[in-house]
Protein backbone atom coordinates (compact mmCIF):
# COMPACT_ATOMS: atom_id res chain seq x y z
CA UNK A 1 0.00 0.00 0.00
CA UNK A 2 0.80 3.04 -1.07
CA UNK A 3 1.15 6.83 1.60
CA UNK A 4 1.40 10.04 -0.34
CA UNK A 5 1.33 11.30 -3.57
CA UNK A 6 -0.73 9.66 -6.28
CA UNK A 7 0.93 8.02 -9.02
CA UNK A 8 -1.05 7.20 -12.27
CA UNK A 9 -0.30 4.91 -14.29
CA UNK A 10 1.39 6.09 -17.97
CA UNK A 11 -1.02 4.25 -20.20
CA UNK A 12 -4.27 5.44 -18.26
CA UNK A 13 -5.37 7.46 -21.65
CA UNK A 14 -4.66 4.53 -23.73
CA UNK A 15 -6.65 1.92 -21.27
CA UNK A 16 -9.84 4.46 -20.85
CA UNK A 17 -9.81 5.09 -25.19
CA UNK A 18 -9.83 1.15 -25.09
CA UNK A 19 -12.78 0.76 -22.51
CA UNK A 20 -14.55 3.90 -24.88
CA UNK A 21 -13.92 1.84 -27.76
CA UNK A 22 -15.65 -1.07 -26.19
CA UNK A 23 -17.94 0.18 -24.62
CA UNK A 24 -19.03 1.89 -27.87
CA UNK A 25 -18.81 -1.60 -29.58
CA UNK A 26 -21.00 -3.37 -27.13
CA UNK A 27 -23.75 -0.76 -27.23
CA UNK A 28 -23.78 -0.55 -31.27
CA UNK A 29 -24.14 -4.38 -30.73
CA UNK A 30 -26.73 -3.93 -28.90
CA UNK A 31 -28.53 -1.07 -30.58
CA UNK A 32 -28.45 -3.33 -33.42
CA UNK A 33 -30.01 -6.50 -32.01
CA UNK A 34 -32.85 -4.72 -30.44
CA UNK A 35 -33.79 -2.36 -33.23
CA UNK A 36 -37.00 -3.68 -35.34
CA UNK A 37 -35.31 -5.10 -38.60
CA UNK A 38 -35.85 -7.84 -40.10
CA UNK A 39 -32.63 -10.67 -40.06
CA UNK A 40 -31.47 -9.74 -43.33
CA UNK A 41 -31.43 -5.89 -42.61
CA UNK A 42 -29.72 -6.76 -39.01
CA UNK A 43 -26.63 -8.77 -40.73
CA UNK A 44 -26.31 -6.28 -43.22
CA UNK A 45 -25.83 -3.59 -41.24
CA UNK A 46 -23.19 -5.70 -38.88
CA UNK A 47 -21.66 -6.57 -41.80
CA UNK A 48 -21.58 -2.80 -42.83
CA UNK A 49 -20.67 -1.78 -38.98
CA UNK A 50 -17.69 -4.11 -38.88
CA UNK A 51 -16.34 -3.36 -42.12
CA UNK A 52 -16.04 0.37 -41.20
CA UNK A 53 -14.56 -0.42 -38.13
CA UNK A 54 -11.86 -3.14 -39.72
CA UNK A 55 -11.45 -0.14 -42.17
CA UNK A 56 -10.67 2.51 -38.99
CA UNK A 57 -8.69 0.13 -37.00
CA UNK A 58 -6.56 -0.28 -40.59
CA UNK A 59 -6.33 3.16 -40.72
CA UNK A 60 -4.99 3.43 -37.09
CA UNK A 61 -2.51 0.73 -36.98
CA UNK A 62 -1.45 2.46 -40.68
CA UNK A 63 -0.66 5.58 -38.55
CA UNK A 64 0.88 3.88 -35.67
CA UNK A 65 3.06 2.42 -38.00
CA UNK A 66 3.97 5.93 -39.35
CA UNK A 67 4.85 7.74 -36.13
CA UNK A 68 6.68 4.53 -34.82
CA UNK A 69 9.01 4.61 -38.28
CA UNK A 70 9.07 9.05 -37.75
CA UNK A 71 10.47 8.14 -34.25
CA UNK A 72 12.72 5.43 -34.99
CA UNK A 73 13.75 7.67 -37.44
CA UNK A 74 14.35 10.77 -35.21
CA UNK A 75 15.98 8.51 -32.62
CA UNK A 76 18.67 7.40 -35.10
CA UNK A 77 19.71 10.88 -36.30
CA UNK A 78 20.17 12.00 -32.53
CA UNK A 79 22.00 9.25 -32.17
CA UNK A 80 24.43 9.39 -35.10
CA UNK A 81 24.84 13.37 -33.81
CA UNK A 82 26.10 12.17 -30.26
CA UNK A 83 28.31 9.50 -31.84
CA UNK A 84 29.65 12.26 -34.03
CA UNK A 85 30.00 15.17 -31.34
CA UNK A 86 31.71 12.07 -29.05
CA UNK A 87 34.33 10.86 -31.44
CA UNK A 88 36.43 13.70 -31.00
CA UNK A 89 36.78 13.38 -26.96
CA UNK A 90 37.20 9.82 -27.51
CA UNK A 91 39.87 10.27 -29.64
CA UNK A 92 41.67 12.44 -27.19
CA UNK A 93 41.05 9.92 -24.41
CA UNK A 94 42.35 6.82 -27.03
CA UNK A 95 45.94 9.23 -27.74
CA UNK A 96 46.25 9.74 -23.94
Amino acid sequence: MRIGKYEGSESSAGTAITFLLIGLGVGAAVGLLLAPKTGRQLRKDLRRSYDDALGTVSEWTEEAKDRLDDVVEKGGDIADELRSKARPLSDLLRRS
